[in-house]
């Protein structure tokens, strides 16, 4: 679901989305669904429809339960809506809520479990309540991890790409992790991908393809070789020129252990997603018409589903997704050392024009969070 999202909402802009927060909803509204809608649906989430909830529950949990992650998901009924027993007391605790038809009232409702479950970093739910309303789908998520090796944090002014003559805060770091940059071969041609480790169990995939290649086309090969689906060469076994942004040069070395060496950009993207725009994406077409009802499993009025949006964010630093701090590293004076004795590779990754990153839970592969970065 990340990977089809990604090549349909990303273009010259920058953007952040999450297919992880859609889908445990998603699940819900398939079990009790039924004709077109539960179709759809179960296509879309690719799994059976009768299986479908418990797996989103399941799915909730674990993102609940990962550190450093923030998931906020829920469903808002209308208070008049009699509602089947058996669907509701199959939801997990806070993820029902109720609409009065107090379209302010509302608003404010829907806008405090906004604020409440991002801590603040979602002020307001990108939904307009209106008195009619019967049934909202709200998703959000945020990702907070500190890197294990910080990047260093510097101006600098670039001469070459879209961001030529732009001055940009430069993050830079050296690592002796090579391995932690591969090159996959992608239909769309060789995509150059740097796993920036977190210290909670999060990564942080930065891709680069090539000059020409879309956005979406970048982001949804990064999905699709994160779940390796395409041949990968990592570390000391790259070449120069193997992928974009990749050099490999040979240099002097006290301990011949290859280096990794990358420089990136500081950015922080937003971005508010209205899924009915592309409801064919996440099963939603039929269930969006209102001329007719599509849940039967959550009451005997007809239902459709009127609204479904997300609001995300992402911010990429010297330390990670979050906090700032000034490190001092003295210098001391000393004897002029010997040559190096040895020779190794070093692999250099620019990624100063448009990228894309992903965010993963490192130890299910699970892509918590997909991006865009068209400005730094």
């Amino acid at each position: 679901m990340t990977a089809r999202w990604a090549r349909k909402a990303v273009g010259q802009a920058g953007t952040v989305l999450t297919a992880a927060g859609v889908w445990p909803l998603l699940a819900l509204l398939a079990g009790p669904s039924a004709g077109p809608a539960r179709t759809e649906l179960a296509e879309a989430l690719g799994t059976d429809a009768e299986r479908a909830p418990a797996e989103g529950r399941s799915l909730l949990a674990a993102l609940d339960a990962a550190d450093g992650v923030g998931a906020a998901a829920a469903l808002w009924a209308r208070r008049t809506l009699a509602l089947r027993p058996e669907w509701r007391d199959g939801l997990a605790p806070g993820t029902l809520g109720e609409l009065t038809g107090a379209a302010a009232a509302d608003q404010e409702a829907l806008d405090a479990w906004a604020r409440r479950h991002t801590d603040g970093m979602v002020e307001r739910m990108p939904v307009e309540v209106t008195p009619d309303l019967l049934l909202v789908l709200a998703s959000a998520l945020l990702v907070r991890t500190t890197w294990t090796e910080p990047f260093g944090e510097y101006p600098l002014r670039l001469t070459e790409g879209p961001w030529a003559g732009r001055e940009v805060t430069a993050l830079s770091r050296s690592t002796a992790e090579d391995t932690q940059v591969r090159v996959h071969a992608t239909p769309a041609g060789p995509l150059t991908a740097v796993r920036v480790e977190g210290d909670n169990g999060l990564d942080v995939h930065l891709l680069l393809g090539g000059p020409g290649v879309p956005g979406g086309e970048v982001l949804g090969h990064g999905a699709e070789a994160l779940a390796g689906r395409y041949p990968a060469v990592s570390g000391a076994a790259l070449t120069d020129g193997a992928g974009p942004g990749l050099r490999v040069t040979t240099v002097p070395s006290h301990d011949g252990v290859p280096r990794l060496d990358l420089t990136t950009v500081r950015f922080t993207v937003d971005a508010a997603h209205d899924l009915l725009k592309r409801p064919e994406l996440f099963g939603l077409t039929a269930a969006a018409d209102t001329s007719r009802g599509h849940f039967p499993g959550i009451s005997d009025h007809p239902l459709a589903v009127s609204a479904a949006r997300q609001q995300a964010t992402a911010t990429f630093g010297a330390l990670g997704f979050r906090a700032a701090a000034v490190t001092v590293m003295p210098v001391a004076a000393g004897s002029v050392p010997p040559p190096p004795p040895y020779r190794a590779p070093r692999l250099t990754v620019r990624m100063d024009r448009p990228f894309g990153f992903l965010a993963v839970h490192r130890a299910s592969g699970l892509v918590l969070t997909a991006g865009w970065v068209a400005e730094p």
